[in-house]
């Protein structure tokens, strides 16, 4: 049982009790990403993420660190190109403990200078570690060539040449104007009690900002190419399609259509380029959902002499589920896969937190297991078809990172 809260400053919280575990998740989601950056702060969003573990008016970094280490808990964050989130994971006699410093971390972070400068290099070193994995870097690549100019084909880490224009303001300004009361949810999971609500409510229930929720332009998507030529082992080729924006009515059957084509073992494309051919030891696909859109993906690296072959054969395979759809064996199959990865998704205070938090911050509503399954169930032959026509029917973005050729 799920239980919502919206306080009077418009922030929300969501509790989950789950009475046969020791454990509490408490997150702290932030509707804030890359795609609420421009072109003079992309980047921000990540960088605030570590300012915020560097210290506050009152404990220093490693203090922070220090004080979760002392009850054995963990505590970590994540940016991505719409929403932040920093959380942690404790045994449920420390949850007001974990709260507290939470709480600190967000409201009382001091964005030091010199501390600033330091964390800075760290992320330069982030971004060069990045560069560094081709395989990792040609997603950002396709971001780029599917949406252009648009926030969405922004990457998370921002660059070296923007991350060193920022100070102190720039962070509390960004904050300001984005972590305001109505952009922040609150997610916990674990065995804790309804009234824990009041504990958050006393930290977060209050503050206010004079900023309202910024606008995001939906994004066109563009069937660009982009290569960039790098003396690397392998030739990294990412291809996206166009896919759906979170919570549409067809998603499930754009997963299952996913599973199908390469989200699995047994996938078309891991049968295909894998098993039968031998042209890659990594082939993949993956759908990405946003507020407004959503992006299918396939991932593939070979040796560059296998460049063309891997294309036809993905390609080919793209053909054949266009034109004959999925058997019934794929369907029936994909459905169960579906419904136990769900299942045991849902075994972890972590993934619980993860999905409320997420859900009322994209979505402001939650869907019970069953009714997940009973969405699972109703796919079809023929809303996969409809799936695959829109997904299908528009040209492909596509990003390549490979070697030069001769």
């Amino acid at each position: 049982m799920i239980e919502k809260h919206t306080s009077k400053n418009g922030l929300r919280i969501v509790l989950e009790k789950i009475p046969s575990v020791r454990s509490v998740t408490i997150g702290v989601w932030v509707l804030t990403g890359s795609r609420n950056e421009n072109a003079a702060n992309n980047g921000i969003s990540h960088f605030l993420e570590h300012m915020f573990f560097k210290g506050t008016k009152s404990r220093t970094a490693t203090d922070i660190a220090e004080a979760f280490d002392s009850i054995g808990g963990q505590v970590n964050a994540f940016t991505s190109k719409e929403y932040t989130c920093f959380y942690a994971k404790v045994l449920d006699t420390h949850k007001e403990h974990a709260l507290e410093i939470l709480a600190d971390m967000f409201f009382n972070s001091a964005f030091d200078a010199d501390e600033m400068e330091r964390e800075k290099k760290v992320v330069y070193e982030e971004i060069k570690m990045y560069e560094d994995t081709p395989d990792d870097i040609v997603h950002d690549l396709l971001a780029r060539a599917s949406y252009g100019q648009h926030p969405l084909g922004y990457p998370i880490l921002g660059t070296e040449e923007q991350l060193s224009t920022f100070k102190p303001d720039t962070l509390k300004e960004y904050i300001a104007n984005q972590y305001i009361p109505e952009n922040v949810v609150i997610s916990v999971a674990g065995n804790v009690e309804a009234d824990f609500i009041h504990n958050i409510e006393n930290y977060f229930g209050s503050y206010s900002s004079k900023a309202s929720s910024s606008r995001i332009e939906k994004p066109n998507f563009l069937s660009d190419t982009i290569e960039r030529h790098k003396d690397t082992e392998q030739a990294h080729l990412c291809i996206g399609y166009n896919g759906l924006q979170i919570g549409s009515n067809d998603v499930y059957s754009l997963i299952i259509l996913n599973n199908v084509l390469g989200g699995s073992m047994s996938s078309r494309l891991f049968q295909e380029v894998r098993e039968k051919r031998g042209l890659a030891y990594s082939v993949f696909s993956y759908h990405s959902s946003f507020l407004d859109h959503g992006l299918l993906t396939i991932y593939a690296g070979t040796g560059k002499e296998q460049l063309p072959l891997l294309r036809e054969t993905i390609e080919s395979t793209v053909s054949a589920l266009v034109e004959n759809g999925l058997t019934d064996k794929e369907l029936r199959n994909s459905k169960e896969q579906l419904k136990g990865s769900l299942m045991l998704s849902l075994e972890s205070t972590n993934s619980r937190m993860s999905r409320n938090g997420k859900n009322e911050l994209l979505l402001k509503r939650h869907r019970t297991l069953d009714e997940m399954i009973h969405e699972i169930d109703a796919v079809s032959h023929h809303s996969i078809q409809q799936v695959i026509e829109a997904t299908f029917r528009i040209k492909p973005s596509t990003a390549l990172i490979a070697p030069k050729i001769g």
